[in-house]
């Protein structure tokens, strides 16, 4: 038996969650059955406990779209019994059984071996925030931005990939000016790496094709308005990262930032992404992450915290990023 949150849907169409034991002959199929020691509380997740969004493809379904822990069981030589192993998307969550539970079985394809300098519980305090976060770190860097270019611009600077993109930017030596809306956390966001600390309305209040061209590249976790704003202020030849939708799906623009400054709009695509770039972007966290400061921007909670924390994910009142313990 293991324990698990267990999304389900009624009768009636209504969704519930609760905490509960299942058996391990209901685990999905899977080449490789892990035991996991820590989850993570993304966006995505929080979208899925609260039902806000259809992420959950078929129900009864185990969320959580990563996990780290150790190798139980192996049907494949490619991971052992006794090895520690990270797992970033896939659909985990979604359409396969997820790591908010104290055992998962997956396919080996899935998995990646658990960096060594990393622990279990600093490995999801990366997640796939940190993980899309460094995935678009590396997209601007193959499209030559670096630290001599300018200042960099993320918003969503409070939360988990915003927060681990702005320190790990700073860390590059970038300039990073942070986006938030919430001010009060500006010390917060300074102590990360933060060269400038700007409030959210700062964007809002844009509405032209073209602003005054300011950023030599971004990291955008917001889409909608937010994002249009971000490309009109990009300088010539700058670059975005676009990884997320918290603001909307919407893409309010116009061509002109593309076609009067050269600006590149790149999509950052993290659920299905080839496993040489998910090695590459660990390989380079394992390097570029300050342990003391990840340490500083992570909170832990136990399962049953998942549900209340989702609302509050949602809400913008998390700051960094929320680990789940579930090894006992």
């Amino acid at each position: 038996m293991f324990n698990a949150l267990l999304i389900e849907k009624t009768a009636a169409g209504d969704q519930t969650v609760q905490s509960r034991p299942l058996s391990d002959a209901q685990l999905p199929e899977g080449d490789v059955t892990v035991r996991v020691a820590y989850s993570t509380l993304n966006y995505k997740d929080a979208l899925a406990l609260t039902g806000k969004a259809p992420i959950v493809r078929h129900f009864p379904m185990v969320p959580g779209i990563d996990f780290a822990g150790t190798v139980e069981h192996s049907d494949t030589p490619a991971f052992l019994p006794g090895q520690d192993v990270l797992l970033n998307g896939w659909g985990v969550g979604e359409s396969h059984w997820g790591g908010l539970a104290t055992r998962a079985r997956v396919k080996e394809e899935w998995l990646l071996p658990l960096p060594a300098v990393f622990s279990a519980r600093q490995a999801m305090a990366l997640g796939t925030a940190g993980y899309t976060a460094m995935l678009c770190i590396r997209t601007l860097q193959r499209q030559g931005i670096t630290p001599q270019s300018g200042e960099i611009l993320v918003t969503g600077a409070t939360g988990g990939v915003g927060s681990i993109a702005v320190m790990v930017l700073a860390r590059l030596g970038y300039a990073v000016v942070a986006v938030t809306g919430r001010m009060e956390e500006a010390p917060f966001l300074k102590d990360l790496g933060a060269h400038d600390v700007i409030p959210r309305q700062y964007l809002e209040s844009m509405t032209r094709p073209l602003e005054k061209a300011r950023w030599a590249g971004a990291i955008d976790v917001a889409g909608g308005q937010l994002l249009a704003a971000v490309c009109a202020s990009i300088l010539p030849y700058g670059v975005v990262a676009a990884c997320g939708l918290a603001a909307g799906m919407d893409f309010p623009a116009t061509v002109a930032p593309f076609i009067l400054r050269g600006v590149t709009l790149v999509g950052i695509e993290s659920v299905s992404c080839p496993v040489e770039e998910r090695r590459a972007a660990w390989q380079d966290l394992a390097v570029l992450v300050d342990l003391k400061k990840l340490d500083a921007l992570t909170t832990e909670i136990t399962l049953a915290d998942a549900p209340k924390e989702a609302e509050a994910l949602l809400s913008g009142k998390v700051r960094g990023r929320l680990v789940v313990k579930l090894d006992s």
